[in-house]
């Protein structure tokens, strides 16, 4: 897997701004994890922590699904690894494999991508449950790219011990 990793536009609006850093971001975890095996995914940053490059990819597929689709699609649908709603579940990836982590997350991001393109507009409005309130689809995009920003802080240190690999 070659990941091409585009950086946003310095003149633009905002719409497409914020598709740009939010994609820039996700190709940012997908480089994280290149050449490396299932078992160095799968290897956790300090135990008892279940962090690992995987279970981050399967983290990643949750929140694109909980907040594209469950938020502002409004479907009524379960997490991926989690009947109950737990979404510490799909940290443990002592089990998964890169093809399943990596398929789940890429068909959760190219659903957030049409939920997105389909939109009206950046105002469009869906409910969090768990926050019980309405919110725009502008803030769900930055509240990925601060969920990405953050976890890739976490795949950095993550990647760098398992083969001293820094930046991308």
């Amino acid at each position: 897997m070659d990941t091409e990793r585009i950086g946003p536009p310095l003149l633009a609006g905002e719409r497409e701004t914020l598709r740009a850093f939010l994609d820039f971001h996700r190709a940012t975890l997908a480089m994280k994890c290149e050449g490396l095996s299932d078992d160095e995914l799968r290897r956790r940053s300090s135990p008892p922590s279940t962090l690992s490059l995987l279970g981050l990819v399967r983290h990643m597929a949750e929140v694109e699904r909980a907040w594209f689709r469950r938020v502002i699609n409004g479907e009524d649908i379960p997490l991926v690894w989690s009947a109950t709603g737990d979404y510490q579940e799909a940290y443990d990836a002592s089990t998964a494999s890169r093809p399943e982590a990596f398929e789940a997350w890429q068909r959760e991001v190219e659903h957030a991508r049409r939920i997105e393109r389909e939109a009206e507009s950046l105002d469009v409005t869906g409910h969090q449950a768990r926050w019980g309130e309405d919110v725009s689809l502008r803030l769900v995009m930055l509240h990925m790219m601060h969920e990405y920003a953050r976890h890739n802080g976490h795949a950095d240190f993550l990647r760098e011990a398992i083969d001293g690999s820094v930046g991308v």
